[in-house]
This record gives C-alpha cells, sequence and structure tokens, in this order.
C-alpha cells in the first residue's frame, strides 16, 4: 500500500459569513491511497477557529503523514493515536473506504432530502438567497442568524411564515452560539422564534456552558440541536457525560469534526438510545468529502432533510459525486 497526500486551497464563490468571521478561502488535504488498480480517496479538512485539530499547516500535514505511514505499514488505522484528530481520521476512513457500504443506490436513485441553507448576511442578500432555495423546490430551509441585526432577522422569518405555513416550508435556524452564553441572555430569543413554527435552532449560547444549556434544553419553547458542543467531545464517557447532562432534542453530527465515520455512529447509538434524533451535515467540505458523507448517511436511510451540498459554493471544486434535484441528493456513481 502507497500513500500521497495532496493540498489545495479552495474558493468561495462568494464569501460564507458565519457568527465566527467570514471565509473566503477553504484549505483541504486529500489523502490518495493505491494498491495495485485500487484507488481511493479521503479528504481531510480542519476548519480554522472551530475543529479541535486545527493546526498550522506544517504539523498539520506531518501528522497526515504519520497516520498514513501507520496504516500502509500495519494495514490497521490506528484510531486512538487520531481519536483528537477527527478530520484526519475521516481522510483515512474514508480513502479506505471504512464504515461507508459498497452499496448504495444505483447511479442516478435519490439518497435522501436535504435542507436549503441560507448563509448570513444583509437582510436584503438573506430574502434574495431565500427565494432562489425556495424557487429551487427546497421544503427544509435553514437560516444562519446572529451576524445581523435580531430584528432584521426576525423580520425575514416573519415574512417566511406569511408566505408560508409550516406545512410547506419547515424551517431551522442556527445560531453558532450567537445568543450569548447564559439561559436569560437566550431564553427571550427563543420565546420570539418559537412564534413562528421553528424546527430547531442549533446551538442558541457558546459551547462549554453545559449547565446553561441544560436549563435551555429543559424549557424551551423550541427543539434545540447541539452542533459546536460536540466539538472535542471524543471520548466514549464524555459523550455520555455530555448527553446525560444536557439532554438535548437533537444532535447535529459532522464527521469532520465530531470523530468522523466512527466517531458519528457512536454518536448515534448514544442518541438514540436516549430518545435524542439526530442528523447529518457538511463542515464546508469539497465534492471528496460530501460524497463520503453522504454514503455514510445512506445507509442510515433517514426521513429527516439531512445537511449536505454545500460544495456547490466553491468555484474551483473537484468533480462532483453527487447532484442535487429539487431537495432530494443524488449519486451520481455507483458503488
Amino acid at each position: 500500500m502507497e500513500y500521497q497526500i495532496e493540498h489545495r486551497t479552495l474558493h468561495f464563490k462568494q464569501p460564507a459569513g458565519t457568527s465566527r468571521g467570514v471565509y473566503r478561502t477553504r484549505d483541504v488535504w486529500y489523502i490518495h491511497l493505491s494498491e495495485g488498480q485500487w484507488h481511493g480517496i479521503g479528504e481531510c479538512a480542519p476548519l480554522p477557529d472551530l475543529s479541535c485539530d486545527s493546526l498550522p499547516h506544517e504539523e498539520y500535514e506531518q501528522r497526515i503523514h504519520e497516520a498514513c505511514r501507520h496504516f500502509c505499514q500495519r494495514g490497521q488505522i490506528d484510531r486512538e493515536a487520531l481519536r483528537n484528530y477527527p478530520s484526519i481520521l475521516f481522510g483515512l476512513e474514508t480513502a479506505t473506504g471504512q464504515g461507508l457500504s459498497p452499496r448504495l443506490p444505483l447511479e442516478g436513485r435519490p439518497l435522501f432530502r436535504i435542507n436549503g441553507l441560507i448563509w448570513m448576511g444583509t437582510y436584503e442578500e438573506m430574502k434574495e438567497r431565500l427565494e432562489e432555495k425556495l424557487q429551487a423546490g427546497y421544503h427544509c430551509i435553514k437560516l444562519k442568524i446572529g451576524a445581523i441585526n435580531f430584528d432584521d432577522e426576525m423580520r425575514l422569518i416573519e415574512r417566511i411564515r406569511a408566505e408560508y405555513s409550516r406545512e410547506q416550508v419547515e424551517l431551522r435556524v442556527d445560531a453558532n452560539g450567537g445568543f450569548g452564553s447564559t439561559f436569560a441572555e437566550a431564553m427571550p430569543k427563543l420565546q420570539r422564534l418559537s412564534r413562528y413554527d421553528i424546527h430547531s435552532i442549533e446551538q442558541p449560547i457558546r459551547q462549554g456552558n453545559w449547565q446553561e444549556m441544560a436549563r435551555l434544553c429543559e424549557s424551551t419553547p423550541l427543539p434545540i440541536a447541539l452542533d459546536e458542543e460536540l466539538i472535542g467531545i471524543n471520548e466514549s464517557e464524555r459523550k455520555v457525560a455530555l448527553l446525560d447532562a444536557i439532554r438535548p432534542q437533537y444532535i447535529i453530527l459532522k464527521p469532520s469534526l465530531h470523530g468522523s465515520i466512527s466517531g458519528c455512529d457512536e454518536w448515534i447509538r448514544l442518541a438514540e438510545e436516549r430518545g435524542i434524533g439526530w442528523w447529518a451535515t457538511s463542515a464546508l467540505e469539497s465534492n471528496v468529502g460530501l460524497a463520503a458523507i453522504a454514503r455514510w448517511v445512506a445507509q442510515y436511510h433517514p426521513t429527516m432533510p439531512q445537511g449536505l451540498g454545500t460544495g456547490l459554493l466553491f468555484t474551483d471544486n473537484t468533480p462532483p459525486q453527487t447532484e442535487i434535484r429539487g431537495d432530494e441528493l443524488f449519486s451520481l456513481k455507483t458503488y
């Protein structure tokens, strides 16, 4: 078994605004494995200031080399050594196909439904993006909020609900921790949002405030989904502790951030044992990572809309392996 590492910098079609700043480029490292006629590819893509394994480029690439050398020499992934490097583990697991079903639906068959993502921007920008998603056929819309005035965001949500009922458009909102760090700061905003039949809100307060988040989840007027809260929680015991302490209504899984395929499988098992719902989404991966996540999610046959599809944001992406038609994700390959 041989390996090669390929580094690329991808460019967003337009700046991607989040509550943590604006992304204009995206650094990814591709692991290429080969043996005879067989070739596998996996994507390592930590997010700066967010991933628990976001490191200086040289140090990060060195760790990829160490992980690949170990695998090529021993034929096994050293998951224990990569426990705190989920994006590198994701690259290796997907390059080898571990945890991915080889029997997806045939080429051209739908895998599952996805939500339409509305990035943060001005009121007018978000309104325009919303209309585009609705015209494209999305039934579930996710709004990233927290970057502009909250009253303006409420105005946009009120406008949506004035035109579309809950049955017509399912609304998710993602605060990215933008409602402060306490119950008192977040609850008034949750109460205002609850007037508009919101499906769920992701990460209303900043991660790490377990006690305050638990209070919110216990008395929230709308379901809460944890996202950033799961970052860096890589040991089984800590996952159990978090779920039992906070008791969220949902968790949202991003393999590059939350333990790769194997780690997310564990999150799902623990959540389902506690009656906690889940869905999966991407962390701005290229088409290589998106296809791997799609293969993984499809094994669960989800009925709830998932969060994939963000590869369309790049001007210089790798060739697509999936395609969005309306609000359904289709495979362009048969594995």
